[in-house]
């Protein structure tokens, strides 16, 4: 009798601690399994050129931010003056994935709001990002000069974000 009545309070109390301890983890953290491991293979063609951007190139001496966005993404838009900044600078090798985007409209929003991008890439059926571990855009990466995955940024770039993980690995 007595276990009939503290099983399910043990059982509810273990659950409350569960759910309480969940809501105090960020949800902007996401780990991610291919930190420290090089970045997934691919080929894709780049924006407004004939030309195709690989992930051999991302191992090519220099460290890279990857950023994926869509002209669709409102919150693309609200890192995008933070990208631009970092962009003047003029030593930041930054690459944008293009991600599930119809060119006209990618090319009016760089128009209208500017190209922080070296080089854009466009993953058009999304599949790159899906190897990459993308849940949505905006995300960010940082990778080693030796093409290593170091670090990875979902959802809208910060200035505290940027000074805390990417600015010390881009030496400056």
């Amino acid at each position: 009798m007595k276990l009939r009545f503290w099983l399910p309070a043990i059982l509810g109390v273990a659950l409350f601690v569960l759910l309480g301890a969940g809501l105090t983890l960020n949800p902007r953290e996401v780990p991610s399994p291919l930190i420290g491991k090089p970045v997934p293979e691919f080929a894709l063609p780049v924006f407004s050129s004939d030309s195709i951007m690989s992930s051999s190139q991302l191992s090519e001496g220099e460290p890279t931010v990857v950023n994926f966005f869509a002209s669709w993404c409102t919150p693309c838009l609200v890192e995008h003056p933070l990208l631009m900044q970092v962009s003047k600078s003029g030593n930041i090798n930054l690459l944008g994935i293009n991600y599930k985007d119809r060119s006209q409209d990618a090319q009016q929003w760089l128009q209208r709001h500017g190209n922080p991008y070296k080089t854009i890439a466009v993953d058009a059926n999304g599949a790159t990002a899906i190897d990459w571990g993308v849940y949505g855009v905006p995300e960010t990466y940082l990778v080693s000069a030796d093409g290593k995955i170091l670090y990875k940024h979902v959802g809208p770039l910060t200035w505290d974000i940027w000074r805390t993980h990417f600015q010390p690995e881009l030496g400056g």
